[in-house]
């Protein structure tokens, strides 16, 4: 195994979000002592509700603000003597970067480029005796995949969507920073999440909150895209090991070995909440309506992630029966957090608690 790099202090940055939120979590569990500060402009996909049982930890900050802040950023990275960047924070929905592609830009690309900048400068000045910047990317970089094949870190960047390109060009700034100035850089690139805290638009959390309400349950095209499903504990440890003991450098693909058409999870959290609803067996499924396919769908996403599981000793812990029956029974359990992030209530108190941002 590698030389381990132990940080003191992390600067983590979107951790009020669905991945950064459960990271967080995990990592304050396993790292007691180390401080770790939340940097999120709290975006509607942003809930400090996400981070309840951390927030009175003495390891904990959070700061509201935005990446794309240099003198923030600046400030930060100095006043908390940071020697880890993990950089979550992007607008990250395909739906919304089809119909408006700029904030997308904006964050995803030149925010990533102002937070590597500063964090070159507090590298470079020798403030922190070693540092890493670990970017979280998607494999949807990659762009598309046929029937069979898997993406691996040496796959050429073929996005085909504005997010997707969006994610590319950050990734391919963070190569840069290490290619040109030495910058102590990690990526990596993950298949799709779920879990807890996950916002009710992407597929799984919009299934399961329009089963309980007796809602359509909107699928795309024939319903036979194929992606590969990770739980969000196995992707948040996943980080954290590529952190402590990737070479900077690298790029570590993350997956979950479990590859899923979307019309096979939605039949199977139908089936899966029948039961746990009380309702007859294919109720559910009658909710079922396909819908026109979105511009750009890619086809079929696989990883292999067999570098982390070579080189760091990584690899998922889940089986997707069990992460998603556990899946569903938090958000069966935590339905005023859905009901407040659907709402968008939660926004009004962050304006009157942290201005207007």
């Amino acid at each position: 195994m590698p030389e381990q790099f132990a940080p003191q202090s992390v600067l983590v940055t979107g951790g009020a979000g669905f991945i950064g939120s459960n990271f967080i979590h995990s990592f304050i569990s396993r790292n007691p002592g180390c401080r770790v500060v939340n940097l999120d402009i709290l975006t509607y996909a942003g809930n400090l509700e996400n981070l309840k049982g951390v927030e009175e930890n003495p390891d904990y900050r959070f700061v509201r603000g935005d990446i794309g802040d240099a003198g923030l950023v600046s400030r930060l990275l100095a006043e908390f003597r940071i020697d880890a960047v993990v950089h979550f924070a992007a607008e990250s929905h395909v739906d919304r970067s089809i119909t408006g592609p700029e904030i997308f830009v904006r964050t995803n690309v030149l925010g990533t480029q102002v937070l590597l900048e500063e964090s070159r400068r507090h590298w470079q000045a020798g403030v922190v005796p070693a540092f890493r910047f670990l970017q979280v990317s998607t494999d949807e970089v990659y762009g598309s995949l046929g029937d069979t094949g898997f993406f691996t870190e040496e796959t050429p960047l073929a996005a085909n969507s504005p997010y997707s390109a969006s994610k590319a060009g950050a990734d391919l700034l963070v190569r840069a920073y290490y290619e040109t100035f030495g910058m102590p850089t990690l990526n990596t690139r993950c298949s799709n999440n779920y879990g807890p805290y996950h916002f009710p638009e992407k597929l799984i959390p919009l299934m399961i909150s329009n089963i309980i309400g007796r809602r359509p349950l909107p699928v795309y095209g024939d319903g036979l895209n194929v992606r590969d499903w990770l739980h969000v504990k196995d992707h948040s440890i996943a980080i954290e090991t590529v952190l402590k003991g990737g070479k900077p450098g690298q790029v570590f693909n993350i997956g979950g070995n479990n590859e899923w058409k979307n019309i096979d999870i939605v039949n199977l959290v139908c089936d899966l909440l029948d039961g746990k609803l009380g309702r007859q067996p294919g109720e559910n499924r009658k909710l079922i309506t396909f819908v026109k396919d979105r511009p750009g769908h890619d086809r079929r996403y696989a990883i292999d992630a067999s570098k982390m599981r070579r080189e760091l000793g990584w690899e998922p812990s889940y089986t997707f029966e069990k992460g998603i029956a556990e899946t569903i029974d938090w958000y069966l359990a935590n339905q005023e957090w859905v009901e407040h992030v659907t709402s968008g209530g939660y926004r009004e108190y962050y304006e009157k608690q942290y201005g207007e941002r």
